[in-house]
């Protein structure tokens, strides 16, 4: 029977989650996965809902209405080859294939040309939110085959989450692949706002000896003003958890090694590419790297010395420091991410719409925040605007607090603790509002040993000096 809205290939946790969304929403969902045991539990689970799996991507593909819609939830690279490569003789002109994974966007783009000229419209939508965002309500950014759009809107826009002011956060990014390089930036900037919130951790910690059940009621408290966000709050809890075993705080447990998938050290390397500057991302995804050397830190803290502890000053002023420099900081990160985005829209001339884009973010996905209403509303303000931090809103808030940044990275230096997010933030910051740079020096260094030549202040061309001799 070809009764189903939708197919769904692969039904890991957020491929389940999905489908059950999909159903609850009112949609019939076709199922398959390649492992048996994952077809089996999918069925157990939607035992008398509107959806099943089936045993074959032929049977799925036979079960879907025309136009056939098709959301693939598999690993990115590799396995989304295999997946169109089973599924492609399997279609028909207009149909649409969507892929849910973090896939780099230049895939997405090889993909797009070689299924267009098919008849087929491949779309690369970023999914964020986790197993909850996606059985409860993700954010998501599609984006490729203009023409799938009204084909699937309806049933994206349906699961998506709402923000406050009804709207669902889902919404075309653009043509090629515009979706899955804005979940890429979505990713960059995340990194970099969980590094900076550990970094605040840290401080608490090695500043102010606090305890974690302390830092909870902290981060708690912060999570009812201009910071609240979902990682700070899942923070508060995360410092709340006791460890049954030991009776310890579990974070204390936990070893210091961070894992990573790849997509914060993709929007680094993009941004080298595109020539933007990004150091706080970047800075959040080499913190993962040191994490993972792990032994080696162990080694060379019996070796390498610091400084002598010294005093911070009151707790209640120096927390109040901490939660103001993490504002500028997490601040001078979004203007990054979306330096980066405007960049890229630059490039491929996908007309990015940089409002929707804080607006698909402000509820379902992972960096959802109480400041991105402030962005939504500084892109509306200005839709040309080159830089968040020259913003009204935004240059008001950096003015506010940016002595605070100053203070806690200072506090930070002279006691030896790591707060690699932090300081690059402030040098983002300073270099950005710097009319002059030493980088008329470095030029003549180029133009010394290799003749690269140089650009002057008081008449236009290009000049070349022999510097000696």
């Amino acid at each position: 029977m070809q009764d189903a809205d939708i197919g769904l290939v692969g039904l890991g946790v957020m491929g389940e989650n999905l489908a059950l969304n999909l159903e609850r929403n009112g949609f019939a969902v076709s199922g398959f996965d390649l492992d048996a045991g994952k077809r089996h539990n999918f069925n157990a689970r939607t035992q008398g809902l509107r959806a099943g799996a089936k045993d074959s991507m032929a049977v799925l593909v036979a079960s879907l209405k025309q136009p056939r819609r098709i959301l693939m939830m598999v690993p990115a690279g590799a396995a989304v080859d295999a997946v169109l490569e089973d599924l492609q003789p399997l279609l028909s002109s207009g149909d649409v294939v969507i892929d849910g994974g973090n896939t780099l966007y230049t895939d997405t783009q090889r993909r797009i040309a070689a299924l267009g000229g098919k008849g087929i419209h491949f779309v690369g939508a970023g999914v964020s939110g986790g197993e909850e965002g996606a059985l409860l309500g993700p954010a998501l950014m599609p984006g490729g085959a203009p023409e799938a759009w009204p084909l699937i809107q309806p049933m994206l826009q349906a699961i998506a989450a709402t923000a406050d002011d009804g709207q669902p956060c889902c919404e075309w990014m653009g043509a090629g692949g515009a979706g899955h390089f804005v979940k890429m930036v979505h990713n960059g900037i995340e990194y970099a706002d969980m590094q900076m919130i550990c970094e605040a951790y840290w401080l608490m910690h090695h500043l102010q000896g606090m305890a974690p059940a302390e830092m909870s009621t902290v981060f708690r408290t912060w999570n009812d003003g201009d910071l609240s966000s979902y990682l700070i709050g899942i923070t508060a809890d995360i410092l709340a958890h006791t460890d049954p075993e030991t009776g310890d705080a579990l974070v204390n447990l936990i070893l210091d090694t961070a894992e990573q998938k790849g997509t914060g050290k993709w929007t680094s390397q993009v941004a080298l590419d595109l020539g933007v500057t990004a150091p706080t991302i970047a800075d959040a995804v080499f913190a993962r790297t040191v994490s993972a050397q792990q032994p080696e830190r162990v080694a060379a803290a019996k070796v390498l010395t610091g400084p002598a502890k010294q005093p911070t000053g009151e707790r209640g002023t120096v927390l109040e420091k901490i939660r103001r420099a993490l504002l500028a900081a997490k601040i001078c990160a979004y203007a990054q991410g979306f330096q980066l985005l405007r960049a890229a829209d630059r490039e491929h001339q996908w007309q990015l719409p940089f409002a929707t884009i804080a607006s698909v973010w402000r509820a379902g996905c992972i960096i959802r925040a109480e400041l991105l209403e402030d962005i939504r509303a500084a892109f509306v303000r200005t839709p040309d605007l080159n830089n968040l931090l020259v913003d009204a809103h935004f240059a008001h808030v950096m003015a506010d607090c940016q002595q605070d940044l100053r203070e806690v990275v200072a506090m930070a230096a002279l006691n030896g603790v790591a707060v690699p997010a932090f300081m690059s933030a402030l040098a983002y910051y300073d270099a950005y509002r710097s009319a002059r740079l030493p980088a008329n020096l470095l030029q003549a260094q180029r133009d010394y040993f290799g003749a690269h030549t140089y650009q002057r202040t008081d008449r236009p061309g290009k000049f070349h000096t022999r510097w000696v001799g």
